[in-house]
Parts: structure tokens; sequence; C-alpha cells
């Protein structure tokens, strides 16, 4: 859709008070860009001006019309005279085509190509008869200069006054207003800003673990935070320092490791020499792991200085202790993208500009790289002494195992079958235990109690020899049976020993200090390859945490700047300004100076751009120069208001003043108001950030385009308020993203759009408007309907609504309907040319007769000062 600076600025002075102002080049261009500078707009290619005159002024004002039509810009200079009242008396003559006042007077430099005068000789504003509104009453004026302004419309009205004879025409309207009542707009419009902004407030644990996964990164910013090319990949060379030191501790490990399980076998209990072995291999272990955490160290205190080694640095150190560091080949190059695809997926789903922020800065505490510094501490968990710390199982008593005793027991039993002199065979059994007991105390001394886990089985095994031997003597079994039942239980006594030999070095603290030491090898080889990806696009990691961290600051400056212009105006901090300003009204805040206005705006106020209150026409003080202190709404020679009242907001009274061919349709805001102004202003912040991420691809991220930005972000912010102002909410803001799709009147207004409807498509008949002429006028207006041209316009955000309606209805849908940029306004505009011989066209002043003959024969119409002051590049 086409905006309205795709279309041109309209440009309006009004020359019925102060033009006197306007006499050279320069003061016409200073004005002009006085105008243009406080609505924040820059000078146009193709200016688009819109005077508001009187009939008589034609002539009066002639040296600001040469001044006008020879204005320079690069395009095309396009002029539309707006004439309010009649022309004044002419008594010319008994030969005249008209009787007296019944000319329009026009000089001949407004017959160029790209200008037109339309011409409005009562803008009949009265709703009653009762009423008697003066024919320029102000309120009916700043509402047609209000249509007349929108780009689409003027230029439409221009071309149309073209195509008629002299291209003059007088003008007949019917008018709709849809928009919100002022304190419904600055409620939506405050409500947006905080929604913008947002709060800090801490993430949703599944938001955070999300964040901390990084799952919810585009690829590059992903593939920074997880490290990807530390995983995938081994940090240590094989057959490189640390690789051959790691080795090297694991195998001493794994010969430890070895010996242990050898002394756990019965040999173990027998011999001491499997021990010695153990306790060896384990010494061996521990060095080794000693060397392998001394290398783990020299990696981290490498990287811990204070003024950080380049990346080549880096690798080459790392390199020479065997380690390598993978490749980033590629990755800065596409760290600007994915902080812009990471900022606009944030944006879009509506998330607010704090919120977006605190996920910047939790992104750049993922992304850049832990120092040595900080590792090195971690070092300390995988030391000797932390291992002496960690608490041991072994250290309480030797544990018997489960069912030793009544194994024990049982042993005895089938070995003191005997009776007699045989008797004394029972005590094998026992003595077994015994001898068990006595090694394993000897083997495990130092390890808690040893003779403790010993005593049981035998006492056991001394009880079921008892038993066995009163078996004997009362069974009497025979020998062979006896001697079978010795070999069983010194057989069960065998193995009941070497489960007993290895619970009792499963309880001893020696035997878990391989996996500690096991686990110590694997936490400091998990250290080194965090060290390693910590290494890993170490320069670009760091980039990219400066870039987050700047675009949360600037995030969160713009946060605060759309807080501040949340606040109503009662509630700002006072600016030092003139003694006695006249106390805003209470509901005057969306059309009052904005925080967001940086001192690129704040020029001298003048009326070049309070055009509205330059409607009350008066012969007092300049429209464009404060009128005097102590005279306030002072009446003027046409009974309108002095300027000094203040400007006449078109927002201000929305009921108050409202002529009869405006209808004012004010909605109370639909369910997608705010929702839609949030987004509005989350796709001026996008536009304000385009440049930003090109600094961040360049690596110039700093704080000159943080503040650069953070200022385009407030000029569009301002953009979007003098938006809203002027155009409404249903109308995009220049800066709107394409993509959106914006609500329609029913859920941004709560209109109905079936009113736009109706109106637009209105069949073209003269009552269907009201004709802005004077009955002196009407006289002069041609009375052929087919001359007339007509102009049917509709904002373009409700159009889709419109044809909608059209099609339920069965209404043909009529030709060439326009579809402004403009949220506001819908209506018809009928164009009726005059009667041939009415417009009448003058030379200019350097041709005029020598006695100084007026063409509407007044005295001295051009005997002034500056009747022949023209200066270089004044085109007559």
């Amino acid at each position: 859709m086409k905006t309205s600076e795709d279309l041109g600025t309209v440009i309006r002075l009004d020359l019925r008070s102060g033009a006197a102002e306007l006499d050279t080049a320069k003061a016409l261009r200073a004005s002009v860009a006085r105008q243009l500078g406080r609505a924040g707009l820059p000078e146009p290619d193709d200016p688009l001006f819109l005077v508001i005159d009187t009939p008589a002024g034609l002539t009066d004002h002639q040296r600001q019309y040469e001044l006008l039509t020879a204005y320079r810009a690069v395009g095309e200079v396009r002029i539309l005279v707006l004439l309010v009242g009649s022309a004044p008396g002419s008594y010319a003559g008994e030969d005249e085509a008209f009787q007296p006042d019944r000319r329009l007077v026009r000089p001949a430099v407004l017959r160029a190509s790209g200008t037109a005068l339309l011409w409005a000789g009562d803008l009949r504003s009265a709703r009653t008869a009762l009423e008697q509104p003066e024919p320029d009453a102000p309120e009916a004026l700043a509402v047609l200069v209000d249509v007349l302004s929108v780009p689409d419309v003027y230029l439409k009205v221009l071309d149309g006054l073209g195509a008629l004879p002299d291209a003059v025409a007088a003008p007949g309207v019917r008018l709709l207003e849809q928009d919100l009542p002022l304190e419904v707009r600055d409620r939506a419009w405050r409500d947006a800003l905080v929604r913008f902004a947002g709060e800090d407030t801490e993430l949703a644990p599944d938001l955070l673990a999300t964040a901390s996964s990084g799952a919810d990164l585009p690829e590059p910013l992903r593939s920074l935070v997880a490290g990807r090319g530390g995983r995938d990949q081994r940090h240590r060379e094989p057959g490189g320092v640390a690789d051959s030191t790691y080795a090297a501790c694991a195998q001493a490990l794994d010969y430890a490791e070895d010996a242990l399980a050898g002394l756990r076998s019965l040999p173990g209990l027998l011999w001491a020499s499997r021990k010695q072995a153990f306790e060896a291999d384990l010494d061996q272990a521990h060095q080794a792991l000693g060397e392998y955490r001394d290398l783990v160290g020299t990696a981290l205190r490498g990287g811990g200085s204070g003024t950080a080694p380049s990346a080549a640095e880096t690798a080459a150190r790392l390199g020479a202790l065997g380690l390598r560091v993978p490749s980033a080949e590629g990755m800065g190059e596409r760290i600007g993208e994915g902080l812009r695809e990471f900022a606009g997926k944030l944006l879009g789903q509506g998330l607010a500009l704090r919120s977006v922020a605190q996920r910047f800065t939790g992104l750049a505490g993922r992304v850049e790289p832990v120092p040595g510094s900080a590792l090195v501490r971690k070092l300390a968990d995988h030391s000797t002494e932390a291992l002496s710390r960690r608490p041991v199982v072994g250290n309480g008593p030797v544990a018997t195992g489960h069912g030793a005793l009544p194994a024990a027991a049982v042993a005895g039993l089938l070995g003191g079958l005997w009776r007699g002199p045989l008797a004394a065979l029972a005590i094998a059994v026992p003595l077994v235990f015994l001898a068990v007991a006595l090694l394993g105390a000897s083997r495990l001394r130092g390890a808690g109690r040893p003779g403790r886990w010993g005593w049981g089985p035998r006492a056991a095994a001394l009880g079921g020899a008892a038993a066995g031997v009163v078996v004997a003597y009362a069974v009497e079994p025979p020998l062979w049976l006896s001697a079978l039942g010795l070999l069983a239980g010194l057989g069960v006594a065998v193995e009941t020993a070497r489960r007993l030999w290895r619970a009792a070095i499963d309880s001893w603290a020696a035997f878990h200090a391989t996996t500690a030491l096991r686990e110590a090898l694997a936490g400091l080889d998990a250290l080194l390859a965090e060290a390693v990806r910590e290494h890993w696009a170490v320069e670009e990691r760091l980039h990219c945490a400066d870039a987050a961290r700047s675009v949360a600051g600037m995030l969160r400056a713009t946060a605060a700047a759309a807080a501040a212009e949340a606040v109503p105006e009662p509630e700002r901090p006072t600016v030092t300004g003139a003694p006695g300003p006249e106390p805003l009204d209470a509901d005057d805040w969306l059309t009052s100076t904005s925080v967001l206005e940086t001192d690129a705006f704040a020029v001298p106020d003048d009326g070049d751009s309070d055009w509205a209150s330059a409607y009350a026409w008066q012969d007092g003080a300049s429209w464009s120069e404060p009128g005097e202190p102590g005279e306030p709404g002072q009446p003027g020679a046409r009974g309108g208001f002095a300027e000094s009242a203040g400007p006449a907001d078109p927002w201000a009274d929305r009921t108050a003043g409202v002529p009869r061919w405006l209808d004012r349709e004010s909605g109370e805001g639909g369910p997608e108001l705010v929702a839609v102004l949030a987004g509005d202003l989350t796709d001026a912040a996008m536009v304000a950030m385009e440049p930003y991420w090109g600094a961040v691809e360049r690596g110039q991220a700093g704080a000159l385009a943080v503040r650069r930005t953070e200022e385009r972000v407030r000029d569009l912010l301002s953009t979007a308020r003098r938006h809203l102002q002027h155009n409404g909410v249903l109308a995009p803001p220049p800066f709107a993203a394409d993509h959106r799709t914006r609500a329609g009147s029913a859920n941004l207004l709560g209109t109905d759009p079936r009113r736009v409807a109706d109106l637009v498509g209105t069949e073209a008949d003269r009552q269907a408007v009201v004709q802005l002429s004077s009955p002196e006028q009407g006289t002069l207006l041609s009375r052929d309907p087919a001359a007339a041209v007509w102009i049917r316009f509709a904002p373009e955000a409700v159009r889709d609504e419109v044809e909608k309606t059209w099609r339920t209805t069965g209404c043909v849908p009529p030709e060439q309907t326009l579809w402004t940029s403009s949220g506001r306004y819908a209506g018809l505009v009928r164009l009726t040319p005059l009667r041939m011989g009415v417009v009448d066209t003058v030379r200019s002043r350097q041709n005029s007769p020598a006695d100084g003959f007026d063409p509407y024969d007044r005295e001295d119409a051009y005997d002034r000062a500056d009747a022949h002051d023209r200066e270089d590049g004044d085109s007559w």
C-alpha cells in the first residue's frame, strides 16, 4: 500500500493573514522548512502546496503566488488554492458578461500546469437555520483542509480540477470520519507503549530451560552457544603430550585394578605379595594422575593472563600440549545475521523490549568464553586432597558377607561327624576359619577393625563342630560317611572363606581408591575438554557476546523511553519555558510534545504548522506570530478568533462545531487495538535497528552505533505518534511490516464498516453532497450535471471490508474509487465547474497599466512600496 511519504508531502500555507512576511523566496523557503521540520519530514522532491486564501487575495497576493510557482524543487511543484468566501464587487461597465460580484479574477501566474483553484464561497457548516456561522467557519475549514491534506485526495482533486475549464471548480462534499475519542486513543497509545516496553521480570522455568539449551536460537548462534566444534571432535591429539599422559594414567589405573582383582582371590589372602603389588600400582596411578592434573593446570593457567592472546597464539600454545582446537572458519561472518534473525523472531512473537533484552543478556552470558582463571578453581575438585576428603565406604567395620554365619555352622557340623579318638578331626573346619581370620587381619591391618569380621564365622564353625560330634555319638555314622562329611565341610569352609575375603576387600578403603582415581581422571579430562571448547571460536564468541549486550542495552534504553512516553502529561517532569503557559487540557496528551522528540525538531513555534488556528482569520496580529498577551480570543475583523487562543486541534472536541456535511463516528476501541499499536511500535524498532545489524557484521557495534540506533528508534516512535494523531489507527504507519495483516475498523475502532460502504457507494446525485457555495456563487456554477467531476474515497485499511459489504449487499462497486493512505476520512467530493466567462485572468504586475487599474475597481491595488521590489530568482 502506498503511504503519504510515497505520494508527497502537503505543505499548508494560509495567505489570509501574514502573507506580507512571505515576500521573498528565502522567507518562503524558511517557512516551509520550519513546517516540515516540526513534522519530522525532509524536503520533498515534489512539494504539494495547499494555499488557503480569499478570492480578493488572488490579486493582493500575486507576489506570494509568483514565489510559489518559482519554488525550486527537484521534481514538479503543484499548487492547489482553496478560496474561501465570495469575490468582491466588480464595477467594470455595462458590457460585462456578468453583473457586479460575478467574477473571479485570477492572476496569470496561476494558469500554469499543476495549479488549480477550489472555490468554496460558503462552508455551510450550520446544522440548523438558527445557527449563523461565518462563511469561513474555522471548525469547518479545519476539516476541509485536513481532508485536502491527504496526499491521495490532494492529487485526485488536482487532477479532477485540471480536467475542468480554467482548472477552477466549486466543491460539494459529504464526509464520514471514523476514529477514536481522544481519551480512548490516549489510553490505547499508553497501553501499547507499556506493552511494547515490558517489564524486567524473571523468565518462566520452561522458557529458562529452553533459553539455556539454545533450542530457540538460530543456527549461527546455536553453534556458538553449544560449542559444537569442541564437542563433536577429540580435544586430544592422538600421540600428543596430553594424550600420552592421559593414556599413562589410564594404564596405571588398569594395572591397579588388575592387581586388586588378584588381591580379591584366595591367593591374595594367602600371599602378601599380592597386596604389595596392588599398593605399588595404586601409587603409580596416583603419580600418573598428578602428572595429568599438572598438564590440565598448565592448559588452564596459560589462558588466564591479563592480556588476552589471539586465537592463533592460543591454538599454538594448546597444540604444544597436544590439544586440538577445532576450526571456527566462517562462524564470525554469520553473527550479525543470527542476531538479526533472533531479534526479529522474538519481536515478531510479540515479546516486549525488556523481555527481548533479557534474552540477549542471557545469550551473551551463554556464548561468552569462560576465562581460564575461572576454570582453574574447578581444578581443586580433582586434587589428591579433595580425593582424601571424600567419604569412603571402607572406613567402617569390615563386613562378614551375607549367609557367612549359617554356612560356617553347616561346614562345622559336616566336619564334626566323628566320635571316639577320631573326634579330634572335628576341629579341622574351625581351624580353617581361624586361619582366614588371622591372615585377613594381617592383610587388612589398619582397615577399620578387621578382627571382628573373622570371629563370627569361627564361632559359628566351632558351634557347628560341637553339634556334629553330638550328632555322631547319637547316630553313630560309619567312618566313610564321616570322611565324606569332613570333605564336604572343608569345601564349604573354603568357599565361605573366599567369600568372606572378597567381602573384606570390598569393604577396604583402598578398594575404592581406584574408582575415585578413575572419576578424578574423567573429571580432569572433561575439564580439559571444556577448556578447549572455551578456546574454540573465542574471538567470534567474544564479538557475539559484546554485540548481544549492546543490543540488550539499546533495547532497555528504548524501553525506558517508551515507558517515559507512556506517562500522562501531568506526571511528566516540567520543562522550563515561558512563564504563564496556557494549561494543557487533561486529555490533550497525545497531541502534546512527546518526550521522544529530540532537539532536531524543536524549532520555534510559528503559525506555519499551526494551520488550524489560522482559519480564524483576523486583521490583527499575523497568524505566524503570537498574539498579544492581553488579547486571547479577540474577535477578528471577520468574526474569527485570534491565533493566541491556541491551535484548533481537530482532535480536541469531536462534537462541538461539526459541520453538517461531516458525520463524525467515534468508536470505543476494538479488541485488537492495543496489540496492533504495539505491533506498529515493534515494526518501528525493527526498522530503526536495520543499520545496526550492518555495524554488528562489520564489528563496529560500539557505543556510537547503539546511540545512533537509539536515536532512530526515538525518531520512529515520534513518527508513529504523529501518524496516529493525524491519520488515525486504521492506516498503517510508513514503517509497518508488509507481512503483517492489519485488523479492520471493527476490531480496531469498534465501528461498522458498512457506513463507509454505504457512503462511498452512494449514487452520484446532487443531493448526495452539500454544495459549499454562497447564494451569489451558486448562480456562477455550471448547470450541466455531466460536467461535474465526482471523487469517491475511503481508507485503504478498510478496502477489504467495504468491498465485502458491497458483495454481500449486491451493491455495484463504483468505478475509480480512491483508496487513501489516511485512515480517518471517507466520503464524496463533487467538483462543479464555473460557467464560461466567470474566471477572468489578469496579467502580472509588471504589465499592469500605468494608471494602477484594479481588476475589482479598488483604488491603490498595487500602490505599494514593494510593487517592483524583486530579488534574484523571483519569477514573474
